[in-house]
């Protein structure tokens, strides 16, 4: 699904059903309290937004024990009818979708059309996968014998869900989960706990209760859920460092895991595309969500021949990117969501007088409230400097040449990660070779980040383990289980 930043800004469901002023843990069906609370920042002005539960361990052995209270009977549900309460779900979300945007806004610092972006797309997120069909295989049928494979339900499922997309990347958790006949506990980022705790309650109309529960926690929730012995599975979308000591953990008691993780997406820009055409979109790409995406554009590698004319084009567009408050009319990129990633990006911009890097645009950043970060492109950087190997996930790109496609490819897959990559050209035949040797879970040509979820998505190298979306990520939520019948 591409990203078109006028999806569904036209929508209006009307006055919301749920109270955005108070926030719950939800345990059992019902909404739980804690002694502790905490609150999370709204990026772009510093102020605080509601308080929030911090779960203890007791909090996680209830929504443990009421989950797997639920499992039997979910997983005895017929696929027919969870998939009638997915999609019930989704419709009860899209009434709601209002209320949801403008508080992601606030969490998540994001601009209101694309707030309406993730909803929209959410929205398809949950009615492809509640439409996709869980198969049971057939192997063999012989004369003598019959092999089918059937696929069943692993039990409590813990989805982690991030801060960049925390509504999108929260509902790929629970509607892949719950229609394989599986019950989930979320937990939402201790930065943007407010849309996913909200998903969890919206969820008690559509689920039987222990089916889809929610915790709000601080640093040490994770790491609790992780070891639990209850929990099956863990699907942990984040950093690919967070990634490991996740699986470090789950790894005591054999939980499944899928990470999605993190990546440092090259594009490979030949030397006969339209230049101007071209370099809009990579910009756009690059600075999508201030650049925090995952499948961002991160390393842009320009044929020598076009360099200078694509690195000008790309530039004026660059220029052309507001940066701003959510509700300011025309702007694209909002703030970076925390004060931890913004210090972290800030330490990029700090390199630049060090490394005396070559500033094509941007470099300075605004004064005044809000973890605002001008975009920047970064003119051919050395290779080996922080910027090239690591990722910001902030609005600050290299740009970098290379003279032959073999030369392309090799600096392209000089890289821990391998999430996704792109390669632009006007000659199909010419990218798709280069594409094919590239080493990433996703490819694009002639464009990037275009997801559908019909398809599986995953990472190769330390971009993760495992797959979602698509049959293989339903898959994911279950036992393979083969049957030989004697006839």
């Amino acid at each position: 699904m591409a990203p078109h930043a006028e999806d569904g800004v036209n929508g209006s469901s009307g006055a919301s059903s749920l109270d955005f002023t108070t926030f719950s843990n939800i345990i059992d069906g019902k909404l739980s309290s804690t002694s502790q609370t905490r609150h999370g920042i709204n990026p772009a002005t510093d102020k605080p937004n509601p308080e929030v539960p911090v779960s203890t361990p007791e909090d996680v052995d209830r929504a443990v024990e009421a989950a797997k209270k639920a499992a039997k009977s979910w997983a005895n549900t017929s696929y027919a009818d969870r998939r009638k309460a997915v999609l019930a779900f989704a419709d009860g979300l899209e009434k709601e979708k209002d209320a949801f945007a403008q508080f992601l806004t606030k969490e998540q610092g994001k601009p209101l059309h694309w707030a309406y972006f993730e909803l929209d797309f959410a929205l398809s997120a949950i009615r492809t996968m509640a439409g996709l069909e869980l198969p049971t295989d057939v192997v063999a049928d012989e004369e003598g014998r019959k092999i089918i494979v059937r696929y069943t339900p692993l039990g409590t499922v813990v989805g982690i869900v991030p801060w960049n997309y925390p509504i999108l990347l929260c509902v790929t958790k629970i509607a892949p989960a719950v229609v394989t006949g599986n019950p989930i506990i979320i937990k939402p980022s201790p930065f943007t706990p407010y849309g996913g705790l909200k998903l969890v309650e919206l969820a008690q109309r559509y689920f039987p209760a222990g089916v889809v529960q929610g915790l709000s926690g601080d640093d040490n929730l994770g790491p609790w859920l992780t070891s639990h012995p209850g929990p099956a599975k863990i699907s942990f979308t984040g950093s690919s460092a967070t990634g490991k000591k996740v699986m470090a953990s789950a790894s005591k008691t054999l939980k499944r895991v899928t990470l999605e993780l993190g990546g440092n997406d090259p594009a490979i820009i030949l030397e006969d595309v339209n230049i101007k055409e071209v370099a809009a979109k990579v910009a756009t790409l690059a600075f999508l969500n201030s650049g925090q995406i995952c499948l961002a554009l991160k390393r842009i590698f320009v044929h020598e021949k076009i360099f200078d004319e694509f690195r000008d084009a790309m530039v004026e567009h660059t220029k052309t990117l507001k940066l701003g408050e959510a509700h300011e009319e025309g702007v694209f990129l909002g703030p970076i969501q925390n004060s931890m990633q913004y210090e972290r990006v800030k330490g990029f911009f700090g390199e630049i007088e060090k490394e005396k890097l070559n500033v094509a645009v941007g470099g300075k950043n605004p004064d005044g409230p809000g973890y605002f970060i001008t975009p920047t492109i970064i003119d051919r950087p050395k290779e080996d400097s922080r910027l090239v190997v690591e990722e910001p996930f902030g609005p600050i790109v290299p740009l970098l040449s290379f003279s032959t496609d073999e030369e392309a490819i090799t600096k392209a897959n000089n890289t821990n990660y391998g999430l996704g990559a792109s390669v632009w050209s006007s000659n199909l035949d010419r990218a798709t070779k280069i594409a094919e040797q590239l080493e990433a879970g996703n490819i694009w040509i002639n464009t990037h980040f275009e997801l559908d979820i019909r398809a599986p998505y995953g990472g190769h190298k330390e971009s993760g383990i495992g797959i979602e979306f698509g049959i293989g990520g339903l898959k994911s939520y279950c036992n393979s289980q083969t049957v030989y019948l004697k006839k």
